[in-house]
């Protein structure tokens, strides 16, 4: 079986290798969408072209952060790409099986096996914490062991599809769900770890200072992430938050219907 993880990014050097890196172990290829990168993420993937990384396409960004238009590209992609199975991928996710023996690809199989064509991902995101705050640096899937599951909506990570004879979609439930005629969802979730951010300056750089399209905040996209400022970044205490003793060990319960890092701006949004 041939699964391809759509992967978008911009401005993910600190992201973009360990990211390949684990599909490529999990017997996944990755088609890069860079959405025109101003540090070297595209350097660092360019190496491994034709040996994980089967394309690298550069999507033009003017100006801000329009997410329609990468999910547009993927759903293109989707379509054109020759795999049995794909992925909607992040350079700060890592996307895993439901049990650490398997790959993602032998998981999907068991899926596609069973006559389910789409796969739903439990959220374990990670963060830093005011006891260890920096984890800006290459060894960071080490040293960031703190979390807590997320779950905003269910299924809200319906991320993985079988290729389809027609279009699949994906800018409707803004790449939160893939969605097809005749969709049915494995009952058994995978799981993502998610590294939301590295350090309180490096969610400045991701959120703070990202310039999203004003029509897309118009339409109630990205939520509080476009509205959060530097004040607003408050690390929480480890004893708060789940240690990390491995990937059969996560504790999906009870989850977490929004990310703590905007909940100050969200509340103020809200009537």
């Amino acid at each position: 079986m041939r699964v391809i993880a759509l992967l978008a990014a911009h401005d993910e050097q600190r992201f973009i290798v360990p990211c390949i890196e684990h599909y490529v172990r999990h017997g996944v290829d990755v088609y890069l969408i860079d959405n025109e990168s101003r540090d070297e993420t595209v350097a660092r993937a360019r190496p491994v072209l034709g040996r994980g990384v089967v394309g690298i396409d550069t999507l033009p960004r003017s100006g801000v952060f329009t997410w329609a238009k990468i999910l547009e590209r993927k759903e293109q992609l989707a379509a054109t790409l020759d795999a049995d199975w794909f992925l909607q991928a992040d350079p700060d996710e890592i996307r895993l099986p439901p049990r650490s023996e398997q790959t993602l690809v032998e998981a999907l199989e068991d899926v596609d096996r069973q006559g389910f064509n789409a796969v739903n991902f439990m959220e374990y995101t990670f963060v830093p914490t005011r006891q260890s705050p920096d984890h800006d640096h290459a060894n960071f899937l080490q040293t960031m062991r703190w979390y807590y599951p997320c779950q905003q909506s269910y299924p809200h990570q319906l991320k993985a599809w079988k290729k389809q004879a027609g279009p699949v979609d994906l800018v409707s439930s803004g790449g939160h769900q893939v969605s097809f005629p005749g969709l049915k969802m494995s009952p058994v979730d995978f799981r993502m770890r998610h590294y939301l951010f590295l350090s309180a300056a490096h969610a400045i750089r991701k959120y703070v200072q990202r310039p999203f399209d004003p029509e897309e905040v118009a339409r109630g996209w990205h939520r509080a992430r476009a509205r959060l400022r530097a004040d607003d970044i408050v690390l929480q205490d480890e004893d708060s938050l789940r240690t990390y003793e491995g990937d059969d060990r996560l504790d999906p319960s009870n989850p977490l219907t929004a990310h703590p890092l905007f909940l100050k701006r969200q509340a103020s949004a809200e009537p």
